[in-house]
């Protein structure tokens, strides 16, 4: 892989479709549609989807490509691709709560090393450079220059008195048990893969996810907070979360700062 190229085209592609999305988000009304998965879908979604798989299919013919939206790609099967959400945070979109971002990732044998992040309702974009390094950069964005970037890094967690964060849309009792083992100086709430980002800028400590989320939810985030020294694990027996699952379904997981103490599921 030209892992440069990657880089320029992923954010280039990210921007593109947010401003696609932001179109509609500003729009007077737009329809919400409703998939198999009773899981919501809207104009934006679609051809977000559309920009961003013309464009990586055009740039990288050769590499296998998984996309929310496309339901064909998921029959695919390997444990290197390139994995899309194009709007990812769907529900804080239709309810305009801005929590909602473009996600696209690069997983290598299973582990998910260069991804963006792009969240155009709140203009923050996060994106690992050529050598896996993470950045966020600051707005104005432009698709054909990249801007001023900011290295990112995970925080020096105290136990003692640790950042959470969680998801606004499918908090549940069983999160909030989890959370209770900790000493928790702070909790917040985000939606979509902003939230692996909050960790990667050291902004939160630790993100439990016990519920359903697909790997195409969590690639890009996933890669962003592995630049900036994090950890994704299983929440079951605190392994590495992989990628390539049949059917691209995840298990619950952890995304943390590896100077947190981890508690037992």
């Amino acid at each position: 892989m030209d892992y440069e190229k990657l880089t320029i085209e992923m954010r280039r592609l990210a921007l593109l479709a947010g401003d696609k999305i932001m179109e509609i988000y500003n729009s007077d009304d737009f329809e919400v549609k409703t998939k198999s998965d009773d899981s919501p879908v809207t104009a934006a979604d679609e051809a977000a989807d559309a920009l961003i798989s013309a464009g990586l299919r055009a740039a990288f013919p050769d590499v296998m490509l998984v996309t929310e939206e496309q339901a064909d790609t998921h029959d695919s099967t390997g444990k290197t691709f390139l994995i899309v959400d194009p709007l990812d945070g769907t529900k804080e979109f239709v309810h305009r709560r801005g929590d909602f971002t473009v996600n696209i990732a690069y997983v290598e044998n299973g582990t998910p090393t260069r991804g963006v992040v792009y969240a155009p309702a709140k203009d923050r974009m996060f994106f690992t450079d050529s050598s896996g390094d993470s950045y966020e950069e600051t707005a104005p964005f432009d698709p054909a220059k990249v801007g001023e970037l900011v290295p990112i890094k995970v925080s020096d967690a105290n136990n003692e008195a640790l950042l959470v964060v969680a998801s606004k849309s499918h908090r549940d009792q069983a999160t909030d048990d989890y959370i209770n083992k900790y000493a928790v100086a702070d909790m917040k709430s985000a939606g979509s893969s902003l939230k692996f980002c909050l960790i990667a800028t050291g902004e939160a400590d630790i993100y439990p996810r016990v519920g359903r989320t697909m790997e195409w939810d969590t690639a890009a985030g996933h890669a962003v907070l592995h630049g900036a020294g994090g950890k994704v694990v299983r929440f079951d027996d605190h392994s590495p979360l992989v990628y390539g699952k049949d059917g691209y379904a995840n298990p619950f997981f952890i995304a943390y700062s590896p100077s947190v103490e981890l508690k037992d599921a």
